[in-house]
């Protein structure tokens, strides 16, 4: 792409002071027992598999006696911890190097709040322990395939011993911005970023970041053509449900969206608020709650209206990638717009249910998204 970049920069001069604290077992029993029989079945050269939490404290000056124990209170956690098998070959998953983990966040505000002002962040691992057969002694391939077994590369880095945990907290400077030569090579420049960076710009869209750029005089950094990408994409414009819709070559008089609309300008019973930022409110049923009364401050019993709050929220990426942290933003994103589409109203419950499917109709599918837009 004729880009051009930096060398990029040696980390700050800045070392933590790393404290390292042994934590429970990853594992149960139950859950081992079934990542062993796992392992064996796709690496028959090991003999056994067990893993523990390690903790790592980035500490800013001294941590006194008592902070010490107040720390090592907050890092026992979880059931009873039970023997680990540990072994020579070791395996250490922490989060990916140069970012921060959400467990992170969270664990160094509560440590904050407990008083621990000299702990600047407090990050967790796991160790793998490894015992391979006798005499089955592996080599490169074999670590590296087993490596794969144990963790996500997309969230998380594998290290070989604990001294290269001092690299999650090892700050660096912030790489250069990538350039990319359109007004040298005109729109291919643009189209080639668009398939090596994986950006899904559509034809349009590279033709619209064409013109706009050149007619600034100016190539595009890779920072404003990524940040593009977001915030254009489907997911936040919704441009694939508001778009002209075309089933078997005829023009549908209603987008996809519209279509969907339909459903409720048609039966609107039972439902209080449609289509409003993203989600609806179905008409529930009464029932008595029990809270303080805002002019007494005293607990009653008050009988009123339980309504539901309903909300779709399409998180293709990250969860098709990463599932456990796709799914806890999936299931924490829809609260958003569901509090705008009230006022005056208080969350009690969320459920949260994840779909998959294909998104190409054939068949059967594609019959029915016909006769739907013939209805419609």
């Amino acid at each position: 792409m004729n880009g051009q970049r930096r060398e990029q920069p040696a980390a700050i001069s800045r070392q933590p002071r790393l404290l390292r604290l042994r934590g429970a077992a990853a594992l149960s029993a139950f859950r081992r027992e079934k990542l062993v029989a796992a392992t064996l079945e796709r690496f028959p050269a090991v003999e056994s598999v067990d893993a523990e939490f390690w903790h790592f404290v980035d500490v800013d000056g001294d941590l006194g006696r008592s902070d010490h124990d107040i720390l090592s209170s907050l890092l026992t956690y979880g059931p009873q911890p039970r023997p680990v098998q540990r072994s020579d070959d070791l395996f250490l998953v922490v989060p990916r190097l140069g970012t921060i983990s959400p467990w992170s966040t969270k664990a160094t505000d509560i440590a904050r709040h407990c008083g621990l002002n000299s702990v600047a962040r407090i990050e967790r691992g796991t160790a793998w322990y490894v015992t391979w057969r006798h005499g089955l002694a592996p080599d490169a391939r074999d670590w590296r395939q087993l490596a794969g077994h144990f963790y996500d590369p997309m969230t998380e880095s594998v290290l070989r011993d604990f001294d290269g945990a001092d690299d999650l907290f090892r700050l660096s400077e912030p790489r250069p911005l990538s350039t990319v030569a359109l007004v040298a090579d005109g729109p291919k420049a643009l189209e080639r970023a668009n398939s090596e960076w994986g950006l899904a710009l559509s034809e349009e869209e590279v033709g619209y970041l064409a013109e706009h750029f050149l007619g600034l005089g100016r190539d595009p950094t890779d920072v404003e053509l990524m940040m593009f990408a977001q915030v254009n994409s489907e997911h936040c414009r919704h441009k694939i449900f508001n778009a002209d819709w075309v089933v078997d070559g005829e023009p549908q008089s209603r987008s996809l969206f519209d279509m969907i609309r339909e459903t409720h300008r048609r039966q609107p019973g039972g439902t209080l608020v449609a289509y409003a930022d993203n989600s609806a409110i179905l008409e529930g049923s009464r029932a008595q709650r029990f809270f303080p009364s805002p002019a007494s401050r005293e607990y009653q019993s008050v009988d009123e209206p339980v309504h539901i709050v309903c909300k779709v929220e399409t998180h293709n990426h990250p969860t098709a990638i990463s599932p456990f942290p796709g799914a806890a933003t999936g299931s924490a994103h829809p609260s958003h717009p569901g509090h705008a589409a009230f006022t005056a109203g208080a969350s009690r419950s969320a459920d949260a249910a994840f779909a998959a499917g294909t998104r190409v109709a054939t068949g059967a599918g594609r019959a029915a998204l016909a006769a739907a837009a013939a209805t419609a």
